[in-house]
């Protein structure tokens, strides 16, 4: 694969990755394509607390080789030093209005970024682990026309908007640890629920696992982005 390395301009220091000579293989279909973009399915990838570009990566090759990649690093620093994509005032509680601000800084930057890169939103799914997972929920509650669906590994409710958005079109997995201490199976739950209320199309999954990722997790959703478009 083809990538630009750690580029700073759109505002967030990121790569994109160009997809692999198998575009054909993960097309949109037709109907769903925005005219004049390049039609294959594109990845947003967001790391989790501490993380960078380059951390989930491998994952995203391991659920589909031939996607391209959008993946932005973080940036809010915490204690200095720390990447995250927003705020949070203590473990489990975020800072709303910062978390509001930057999901709409994330929004803008990939609608920038599809312009440059010539990628159709149509085709972007988030893949997020925790806090990345988080603002990925966040997008698809105040912003969902960006993702056209999203995988989310140790996601909770980041917020819940006055108005809940129209998620009739979205397809949503969710891989949740029985035993994390970070993210409990209710607050878990919570997040399952709000998408269902919203009506998206969504899939959880439940791990005899912690806060940490497992291979036959990381199976089941790429099966589930197989019969998704199958």
């Amino acid at each position: 694969m083809k990538g630009n390395n750690n580029n700073t301009h759109l505002g967030f220091i990121h790569r994109f990755i160009h997809p692999t000579g198998s575009e054909e293989l993960n097309r949109t279909p037709n109907a769903q394509r925005t005219k004049g973009k390049k039609s294959y399915r594109t990845f947003l990838l967001l790391h989790g607390t501490g993380g960078n570009e380059e951390d989930l990566v491998p994952l995203a090759h391991e659920l589909d080789q031939s996607a391209a990649i959008l993946s932005p690093r973080g940036k809010v620093l915490e204690n200095g030093t720390t990447p995250r994509f927003f705020r949070r005032l203590t473990e489990g509680v975020f800072d709303v209005e910062d978390l509001k601000f930057r999901t709409n800084e994330l929004a803008n930057f990939v609608k920038d970024a599809s312009n440059i890169y010539d990628f159709d939103m149509n085709g972007l799914i988030a893949v997020g682990y925790s806090n990345g997972a988080n603002i990925a929920s966040s997008m698809l509650l105040l912003r969902p026309e960006i993702l056209s669906g999203a995988i989310l590994f140790r996601a909770m409710v980041p917020l819940v908007p006055s108005v809940l958005p129209d998620l009739t079109n979205k397809n949503i997995f969710t891989s949740s640890g029985l035993h994390d201490p970070i993210v409990s199976k209710q607050e878990a739950q919570n997040l399952v629920n709000l998408f269902k209320q919203s009506g998206a199309k969504i899939s959880a999954y439940w791990q005899n696992s912690g806060h940490e990722l497992r291979l036959d997790e990381i199976k089941k959703a790429k099966e589930w982005l197989s019969d998704m478009l199958s």
